[in-house]
């Protein structure tokens, strides 16, 4: 079971981990990572607000997941990727993979975080004293899906 939602709500982690759990008695391992809206060094942020392209975005996560189960042996999978205005701190996105074995959950929820940066339709724009930018992909995000395609 994979669960995929682009929402404006908030998610708690424990919850999302023991869905990934449930029903399922042949996993050794789960895997999360939560994306949190980050303050800048040089002039602090008020808010980040996130875009998407809605007829599109499930969908591309949805072939993100089915290239990592592609790729590793891995079971339940959760995306939640959030959208609208956000705090510092605020959750912006939870990754949570399940395997047999910690590695294939490891390896699958790295690839699924760093091709969410890229390919997914998400715009992020800063909002600040000095007023509003929208984020930049960086040369170090593409490069990690790069590799990938070494594998």
């Amino acid at each position: 079971m994979d669960k995929i939602l682009v929402q404006e709500e908030d998610f708690d982690l424990s919850t999302e981990v023991a869905l990934v759990q449930a029903n399922n008695n042949n996993i050794g391992a789960v895997v999360s990572f939560v994306g949190l809206v980050r303050n800048l060094d040089d002039v602090p942020i008020q808010k980040m607000t996130l875009e998407h392209y809605p007829k599109m975005t499930e969908k591309s996560i949805r072939s993100i997941v089915e290239q990592a189960k592609r790729r590793w042996e891995i079971g339940n999978t959760t995306v939640i990727h959030r959208i609208g205005d956000l705090a510092v701190n605020a959750q912006i996105v939870v990754v949570v993979t399940s395997s047999k074995h910690r590695r294939d959950a490891f390896d699958a929820c790295e690839f699924i975080m760093d091709y969410l940066k890229t390919q997914a339709p998400f715009w992020k724009k800063e909002v600040s004293k000095k007023g509003s930018s929208w984020v930049k992909a960086k040369d170090s995000d593409r490069d990690k899906v790069k590799r990938y395609q070494n594998l």
